[in-house]
């Protein structure tokens, strides 16, 4: 099989032929219709995501296929199905072996490349949002890096849930993208003043922030009393340091997402948030945006999409052809 594997930190990632792996006890074997590309990717292709392994290894943290041989002990699925995993590596390859418990059988009535769009970028916001900030009906939104991957699904989500939603992202175009998705009020990142804007708004009652850097401290400092930050990741690759005291002032919470962490020690709320979330879908609440579709022999470029902010939510690639 074909397949995008990091063989040393110090070397890009490339395109390999390897063996189709087996079915260890309690995984099943997928044939990969579609890979959901992460900003995380890029961390663990640079060796600096908190769960990297060592090379050599797949990338490709989410996919969608068909299951296609059973380990032994599972139970719960059969040879055929529809299925959507987040095997944390892995995906970016024509078969990957999962654990079969972290998969999720697909409605006939969701596709593939939106279910490889999906599990983490909504299961994060909305546990996010849900689960830690306990957002309420009627409180203000502000969400950094309004039109990335998570960030859009923040927007949707935080809109569907009630609140007055501020997206902020640089340029026209992925504030366009914000405003499709739900957004009422929209800050440039690249132009205005997030604390101003915030400010003439009424401040925020919950902080979504993907980014960090000085879009984070412009955040902070926009806060109403009692509001909730929720750090979720740092594409501006720099990590703020928060000063306790100034949390004190406000009676400000700082609230910690990582969402895969709760497949090890609370994998239950993963799973309530997914069937929730794909409630939503079949509803038609929820609308995946995809901004580009790859082959697998263009995943370079998938990630190069996602590393110079030129893609707009998910890129996704199309393994089967």
């Amino acid at each position: 099989m074909l397949a995008y594997q990091m063989t040393a930190f110090d070397t890009p990632p490339s395109l390999v032929s390897c063996d189709v792996p087996s079915p260890k006890t309690g995984e099943i074997l997928v044939k990969i219709d579609s890979c959901g590309l992460n900003f995380a990717d890029l961390l663990m292709a640079k060796g600096t995501y908190q769960d990297t392994p060592e090379p050599p290894f797949i990338l490709g943290m989410e996919v969608a296929g068909t299951v296609e041989a059973l380990g032994d002990d599972v139970t719960n699925l059969q040879v055929g199905q529809r299925v959507a995993v987040f095997g944390g590596q892995g995906g970016l390859a024509e078969y990957g072996c999962f654990p079969a418990e972290r998969a999720v059988v697909l409605p006939d009535a969701m596709s593939m490349t939106d279910a490889a769009a999906f599990q983490i970028a909504y299961g994060t916001s909305h546990v996010a949002l849900e689960h830690r900030a306990q957002m309420r009906p009627g409180e203000t939104l502000l969400v950094l890096g309004a039109a990335g991957g998570v960030g859009l699904t923040a927007v949707e989500i935080g809109k569907l849930m009630g609140a007055t939603v501020v997206a902020c992202a640089r340029g026209v175009d992925k504030l366009a993208a914000a405003k499709a998705a739900g957004a009422d009020h929209l800050i440039d990142a690249t132009s205005d003043d997030i604390r101003e804007v915030m400010k003439s708004l009424g401040g925020a009652d919950v902080v979504y922030d993907p980014v960090g850097g000085d879009q984070f401290t412009a955040a902070f400092r926009s806060c109403k009393p009692e509001a909730r930050l929720l750090p979720i990741g740092f594409a501006s690759g720099d990590v703020p340091q928060i000063k306790s005291n100034h949390l004190l002032v406000k009676n400000l919470t700082v609230l910690g997402v990582y969402w895969g962490g709760y497949l090890k020690f609370r994998p239950e709320v993963i799973t309530d948030s997914l069937n929730t979330l794909i409630g939503w879908y079949l509803e038609g609440r929820l609308k995946p945006h995809v901004s580009h579709v790859l082959p697998l022999d263009q995943a370079a470029e998938g990630m190069d999409l996602m590393r110079t902010r030129k893609s707009t939510g998910k890129v996704v690639i199309k393994v089967a052809q």
